[in-house]
C-alpha cells in the first residue's frame, strides 16, 4: 500500500464539500439537495464511480465549477467519492440534506480552507483515509477574538 496527499483546488470565494457515497445515483440527488436547499448557489458535483465504467460523473449549474470538481475528482481517483464545489452558499446551508441523502456515508470535510486528502493506493484502487482541513492552531482565542467571532457570525446572519 502507498499512502499518498492529494492537494484540492478550490477557487476564491468557494467552498468544496468532500464525501463518501456508493450510488451513481449520488450526482442526481446532490444536484437536487442544492437547487432546493440554497437556489442562488452555483456549483459543481463530481463523483468517482468504483464499478462498472468507472467513469467519474458530474452535474451542476455552473460550468467552471463542475470542471473543478472533476479535476479534484480525478486527482483523488478514490472508489465512490463526491467532491461538491460551490459559491453563493457555505457547506452549513447543505451538509445536512446531504448527508440525509440515502447514499451519502459520509463527509470528510466542508470548508474553504486549503484541503489535502490523505489517499491510500493498493493493487485493487484507492480509498481516501482523511483529511487536513486548513492549518493548526497558532493559541487559543482572546477576549477580542471572541467578539470579532460574534460579530462576524451576526454580520453573515447566522447569529442574532
Amino acid at each position: 500500500m502507498e499512502l499518498k496527499t492529494v492537494t484540492m483546488e478550490i477557487p476564491d470565494e468557494a467552498n468544496i464539500i468532500i464525501g463518501q457515497s456508493h450510488f451513481i445515483k449520488t450526482v442526481e440527488d446532490l444536484y437536487e439537495i442544492m437547487v432546493t436547499s440554497v437556489p442562488q448557489a452555483k456549483f459543481g458535483i463530481a463523483f468517482c464511480e468504483a464499478s462498472g465504467p468507472c467513469l467519474v460523473r458530474t452535474e451542476g449549474n455552473d460550468d467552471a465549477l463542475k470542471e473543478t470538481a472533476v479535476r479534484n475528482a480525478h486527482a483523488l481517483a478514490a472508489g465512490h467519492c463526491f467532491v461538491l464545489v460551490l459559491k453563493n452558499a457555505f457547506p452549513i446551508n447543505v451538509s445536512n440534506a446531504i448527508k440525509q441523502c440515502p447514499e451519502v456515508c459520509s463527509l470528510y470535510c466542508a470548508t474553504a480552507n486549503p484541503v489535502e486528502v490523505i489517499v491510500a493506493e493498493t493493487e485493487q484502487g484507492r480509498g481516501i483515509l482523511g483529511v487536513i482541513d486548513g492549518f493548526k492552531p497558532k493559541g487559543v482565542e482572546s477576549a477580542q477574538d471572541i467578539d470579532t467571532r460574534k460579530d462576524f457570525l451576526r454580520k453573515i446572519g447566522y447569529k442574532r
